[in-house]
């Protein structure tokens, strides 16, 4: 089974230049003007998920809470450390989880929509 996570967004260059210059997936595709929208498709070509952007003239209206989160678990602590460094570095702040598991067992930062992102080691360890 593959697995797809689709959102609409208002700002569609500012989404890639996160997922992919600061968070290190790849571009993996794309379309222009497909029944009025634009897309892009974001991941790594060996992983069998992606998530793709859409933007169109219709505002995107999200609509989340601070549960909902992806979670993202880097497979070695140096990767782990590297992927921080790189949202530090590109001036994303920390920001505080409401679920209070994900303090302790990662750092929550948001993509430029607002959407909540974990980056937790793969093996859940206490952090702070």
């Amino acid at each position: 089974m593959h697995l797809r996570v689709a959102r609409h967004t208002n700002n569609l260059k500012a989404i890639e230049n996160f997922y992919v210059n600061i968070l290190g997936f790849e571009t993996l595709g794309g379309f222009q003007n497909h029944n009025n929208y634009n897309g892009i498709f974001i991941g790594k070509p060996e992983l069998d998920w992606h998530f793709e952007f859409t933007q169109s003239q219709t505002k995107a209206n999200n609509k989340f809470d601070e549960d909902d989160i992806i979670v993202l678990y880097p497979d070695t602590i140096k990767k782990y450390n590297t992927l921080l460094k790189s949202l530090l570095e590109n001036n994303i702040p920390q920001i505080t989880a409401k679920n209070p598991y994900w303090n302790e067992n990662g750092k929550m930062f948001q993509d430029p929509d607002g959407y909540r992102i974990v980056i937790s080691p793969l093996k859940a360890e206490k952090l702070n």
